[in-house]
């Protein structure tokens, strides 16, 4: 008899090789469950969130989206918008959308989801869209114009922008877009884009 098999045959336990089978099944079930949730925890962290520079201008958006809709200052004044470039040839970017969808959907009147597509026809854009079931806004550029002016060279690159119309943050790579993190980024904009009234100016006191 194996040394192993008198040892548990002393304790009275005689190991089968069935058990040891179902305990190897489970002890690399494990390893795989906690292999697969370190990859889904991490799958969203391949991004980078910069200030926007403080000496440059925030440009103007005016154009209308692939519904006839013209977003400018007027229709984003007092709101944060999440302003989002995207691509259907871009991999990031596709895994990305449905995040924005979600916030779109789940978000008040003072958040807008404003997308611009690049380099691409809008009827391209249209079809993925309607292909894909989403809903927000979408602003073509086909001959990447916007992206330019924007500064825009990694997809997907989004640009947070605070209620007083200034960009506040680049964010570029793909983010979970309803996810916890997402939403406290959203907060602070909102909480360091709001103006601040100024005080009114003191008055001579006639004596």
């Amino acid at each position: 008899m194996h040394l192993r098999t008198r040892l548990y045959a002393s304790q009275g336990v005689v190991p089968t090789q069935k058990a040891q089978q179902v305990l190897g099944l489970f002890v690399g079930w494990l390893l795989a469950w906690v292999a697969s949730s370190f990859l889904a925890s991490s799958a969203w962290a391949q991004f980078d969130k910069a200030r926007w520079p403080t000496n440059a201008a925030t440009p103007k958006i005016d154009a209308p989206d692939l519904q006839g809709k013209t977003w400018g200052a007027a229709e984003l004044a007092g709101k944060v918008v999440v302003l989002n470039f995207w691509a259907t040839w871009c991999a990031p970017c596709k895994e990305e959308l449905p995040t924005l969808q979600t916030l779109h959907e789940i978000s008040d009147n003072q958040t807008v989801v404003l997308t611009i597509n690049v380099r691409e026809s809008s009827a391209r854009a249209a079809r993925y869209m309607q292909t894909t079931g989403m809903t927000f806004p979408v602003i073509s550029d086909p001959q990447g114009e916007l992206a330019k002016r924007w500064g825009v060279t990694v997809y997907p690159t989004t640009v947070l922008i605070a209620p007083n119309g200034q960009a506040r943050w680049r964010v570029m790579g793909d983010v979970d877009w309803s996810g916890p993190q997402a939403n406290q980024w959203l907060i602070d904009v909102r909480r360091e884009g709001v103006a601040t009234p100024s005080a009114p100016a003191p008055q001579n006191l006639k004596r």
